[in-house]
């Protein structure tokens, strides 16, 4: 009778066990795939951004350093992107990809600025749809971006909670990083529009 009772008791434990593991496991995987709908935004937003600029360098030939930054901070932030989407919950990665975020952002107004002062840029069909598309990109990776802050506090809550946080430290289940935004600066969306 008692090792029937210690039995169940222990089968109790187990399931217990299973049931938080397989929990944290959904959740992990929830903000890993809400980062890849990032990933495949920033993507988009990358794709665009040699189009802009070819569109821009018949018009700036004398603002050759401004297209190359742009240029250059874009390939940073492809290969934070390609870092951070190997592993979203690694926090070194995911700072990584807000700082090469930072720097394509402030790349990409530097060149709105420029593009400003030029009249027939500004006109320039492709230019004008390019510009609607990259600010349509923006607003879906702001959406995407709220979307896994809130699943990577789904997981962050769960796997710091009690009884979870027994199970979560002896399994692996680190905290995951947020996709956070530093500085005022860095807050600001490219300004696209050339009205």
């Amino acid at each position: 009778m008692g090792a029937l009772i210690m039995i169940v008791v222990v089968a109790i434990i187990v399931l217990f066990v299973i049931s938080i593991f397989n929990k944290l496991v959904t959740l992990r995987n929830r903000y890993k795939n809400a980062f890849s709908q990032i990933d495949v935004q920033l993507k988009r937003r990358y794709d665009l951004i040699p189009n802009l600029v070819e569109t821009a360098k018949g018009y700036l030939q004398h603002e050759r350093g401004t297209l190359e930054a742009v240029i250059a901070a874009r390939n940073q932030a492809v290969t934070a992107s390609q870092a951070a989407a190997a592993n979203p919950g690694d926090p070194g990665a995911m700072k990584g990809l807000m700082g090469a975020e930072a720097g394509l952002t402030g790349a990409l107004g530097k060149l709105f600025a420029l593009a400003e002062a030029y009249p027939n840029l500004k006109a320039n069909e492709n230019m004008m749809q390019l510009t609607e598309e990259l600010t349509s990109t923006e607003n879906k990776i702001s959406f995407a971006r709220q979307a896994y802050n809130d699943a990577v506090m789904f997981f962050n809550t769960a796997r710091e909670t009690f009884p979870n946080l027994l199970i979560a430290g002896p399994f692996g289940f680190s905290a995951a990083q947020l996709f956070e935004i530093d500085s005022s600066q860095e807050r600001q969306a490219p300004k696209v529009s050339f009205s």
